[in-house]
C-alpha cells in the first residue's frame, strides 16, 4: 500500500512541475513583451528628464574646468608680479643714476665692479652683464631683440636690423652721434652719421605708419626717394634749403602685426659714432609702425632718410647747417619725395656754423 501512495505522490509532483513549466512557456513570450513594452514606456518617460538635466550637468562640468583654468592663470599672474617687482627692485640703482642725470654707459660701468662692504660683508652689485638697447648700449640689434647680435669695442654704431618681424614702435631720444663729443670719430669710409631707410642694393623699403624726426641737429639733411601719404616739413631752421617734394596719390599707412607683432624699442641717452635703422636682407622690407627720432645731436656726417614708405612723415623743428653759406643748401628735399598732402609752413633760413662738440665723460 505504501509503495502505490508514494508512486503517486511522485507522479502528481511530476504532473505540477510539468504544469508550472508549460504555464511559464506559455506566458514567456507575453512576459517578454511585457517587459519590452515597460521598458520603453520608462524611457520615453525619462527622456525628457535626462534631456533637460543635460545642460545643467554638462554647464556644471565647463564651471569646474573653468575655475580650475582661473585658478593656474591668477597663480601665473601673481608670479608674473612677483618676478616684474623683483626686476624692478634690481635696476632700481640703474635708474636713479640715469635719474641724476649719467649717460647709460656711466651708469652701467659704475654699477659693475662696485661693492658694497658692511660687517665683513662684502656684496657685489654687478646688475647688468649684457648690453641693451633699452639701455642705450651702441651694437647691432635685429629687431626686436633688446640684445645686440654683435658689438665691439672699437665699433661704436647703434643699428636697428629689421627683418620680417613687424615692430610697434622705435624711438631714439636724447643722443649724440658722429663726432658730436670729444674722442669720436666716423667709422672708416662713412658719410652719414643718421641713416635710416631701405637700400636700393637689397632692393628694400622701409615701411612706416607715422614716422616723426623732430628737434635734431645736423650738418646736412637730405630726404630722398620716400613715398607718403601726409607730409609735414615745419619750422625747421636750416643753414640753407632746397624744399621740392611731388605732389601725387598715396595711400595712407600704418603696419599691423596682431600678436605676432613685436613691441616697443626704446632707448633714451647714449653716445654713437653712427645711427642706422636698415632693412639688410634681399627683398625684405622693414616695418615700423611708430618711428621717432628726437632731440639727436650730431656733427660730422649727412643725416639721411630715404627709400622710406609712410602713411605720415613729419620733419619738425630740427636745425641744420654748419658752413654759414645759405647758398649751399643744407636741408634739401629732393623732388623723389612724394606726397598726396603736402605742409610746407614755418621753415627759415639761418646762417649756421658747425655744431660744437660736446665734452662729455662716457
Amino acid at each position: 500500500m505504501t509503495a502505490p501512495i508514494a508512486f503517486a505522490k511522485l507522479m502528481w509532483a511530476s504532473f505540477v512541475w510539468a504544469g508550472r513549466w508549460t504555464w511559464r512557456l506559455a506566458i514567456s513570450p507575453f512576459l517578454l513583451i511585457y517587459w519590452f513594452v515597460k521598458s520603453l514606456f520608462l524611457a520615453v518617460v525619462a527622456t525628457p528628464g535626462i534631456l533637460w538635466r543635460l545642460p545643467f550637468r554638462a554647464y556644471r562640468r565647463i564651471v569646474v574646468f573653468r575655475n580650475w583654468l582661473l585658478a593656474k592663470v591668477e597663480y601665473a599672474q601673481a608670479e608674473s608680479a612677483k618676478w616684474k617687482t623683483t626686476f624692478s627692485i634690481a635696476r632700481s640703482p640703474y635708474t636713479a643714476l640715469r635719474a641724476l642725470g649719467f649717460t647709460p654707459q656711466m651708469a652701467a660701468s659704475l654699477l659693475i665692479g662696485t661693492s658694497v662692504v658692511g660687517g665683513g660683508v662684502v656684496v657685489n652689485e654687478t646688475v647688468f652683464a649684457e648690453k641693451s638697447f633699452a639701455r642705450g648700449d651702441s651694437g647691432v640689434y635685429a629687431a626686436p631683440s633688446d640684445i645686440p647680435t654683435s658689438w665691439s669695442e672699437g665699433d661704436n654704431t647703434l643699428k636697428i636690423s629689421l627683418g620680417t618681424t613687424a615692430v610697434k614702435a622705435v624711438t631714439i631720444d636724447s643722443v649724440s652721434v658722429g663726432t658730436a663729443f670729444t674722442g669720436s670719430t666716423l667709422p672708416s669710409g662713412a658719410t652719414t652719421t643718421i641713416d635710416i631707410g631701405g637700400s636700393g642694393v637689397t632692393d628694400t623699403w622701409l615701411h612706416v605708419g607715422t614716422l616723426v624726426f623732430e628737434r635734431n641737429r645736423c650738418e646736412v639733411l637730405t630726404l630722398s626717394n620716400i613715398n607718403a601719404h601726409t607730409l609735414n616739413i615745419t619750422s625747421n631752421a636750416s643753414d640753407g634749403q632746397s624744399l621740392s617734394p611731388s605732389a601725387g596719390t598715396i595711400r595712407d599707412r600704418a603696419v599691423l602685426g596682431g600678436h605676432g607683432m613685436a613691441q616697443d624699442m626704446s632707448t633714451k641717452g647714449g653716445l654713437y659714432d653712427r645711427v642706422v635703422i636698415e632693412a639688410p636682407t634681399s627683398g625684405v622690407n622693414g616695418q615700423i609702425d611708430t618711428l621717432t627720432l628726437s632731440n639727436m645731436y650730431t656733427k660730422g656726417g649727412l643725416c639721411r632718410l630715404t627709400r622710406i614708405k609712410a602713411g605720415t612723415v613729419t620733419i619738425h623743428l630740427n636745425e641744420t647747417g654748419g658752413d654759414s653759406d645759405l647758398a649751399t643748401k643744407a636741408f634739401t628735399v629732393m623732388d623723389d619725395v612724394t606726397a598726396s598732402v603736402i605742409n610746407l609752413s614755418g621753415n627759415v633760413e639761418v646762417s649756421m656754423a658747425v655744431p660744437a662738440t660736446q665734452t662729455i665723460d662716457s
